[in-house]
């Protein structure tokens, strides 16, 4: 019989732990942001301390994960040409078939590139994430940059779902790329790949936070265990 899970921490450790235990010595893991990724990164530093994992280099998605990687001893370098052995990272809603949306940490830019470029590409978190379609819980983020904000505002408005810019108290929220970040609110499902098209296509977006297809499994905590969605 598996060991309840209680509190929402320990179901993202949960799903933290199942990940960790795909990490080979020696290999170059894309270290997520966020809530879940943050135990990923905290676990990975306790098995390296421990001895259990060796050689284990790290390719930091914000700046957030590489002063927290850097605190636990977890060697850090840059996403080299060849990518990464593995990405694990968290994500703010996933379907059943593994698409997901993320960027409500704000690094989305740079969790697309470093994902994008792992050989294996590995979701975590808890079961508050699942949902029937995308958009039904989060909003979903779009970095912009600067210039020409306000024009690249409107053009966001005709994707159908309500507009907002992202801030950080009473001040626009930057990321660390020095973009801005504009939260689109949808009340009514949309063709996430017809929509991910379209943003791609839009001038003034550095990104977008549609993750589809893109992750060979995802491992999602609830009160009574870990479950794995595969591809």
């Amino acid at each position: 019989m598996s060991e309840a899970i209680t509190g929402p921490e320990a179901m993202k450790r949960a799903a933290a732990l199942r990940a960790l235990a795909l990490v080979d010595s020696g290999m170059l893991l894309g270290l997520g942001t966020g809530s879940t990724a943050r135990w990923l990164v905290e676990e990975l530093g306790r098995a390296l301390a421990r001895g259990e994992l060796t050689d284990v280099r790290g390719v930091a998605t914000s700046r957030q994960t590489e002063t927290q990687a850097a605190g636990l001893g977890i060697p850090l370098v840059d996403l080299p040409p060849e990518g990464v052995d593995l990405a694990i990272d968290g994500m703010d809603e996933l379907t059943v078939g593994l698409d997901a949306v993320k960027g409500l940490g704000g690094a989305l830019t740079r969790e697309k590139i470093v994902a994008t470029a792992a050989k294996r590409f590995v979701l975590i978190g808890d079961a508050t994430k699942l949902v029937a379609h995308l958009g039904e819980k989060a909003p979903l983020p779009v970095e912009v940059v600067r210039f020409g904000r306000l024009r690249t505002e409107r053009l966001l408005t005709e994707f159908g779902g309500e507009v907002r810019q992202r801030l950080a108290g009473t001040e626009p929220f930057v990321t660390d790329n020095g973009n801005l970040v504009y939260d689109i609110h949808f009340q009514a499902p949309f063709d996430a790949r017809s929509l991910a098209a379209r943003l791609a296509d839009t001038p003034g977006v550095v990104e977008h936070g549609l993750f589809l297809g893109m992750a060979e499994r995802a491992f999602v905590a609830t009160a009574t265990g870990v479950d794995e969605v595969a591809g």
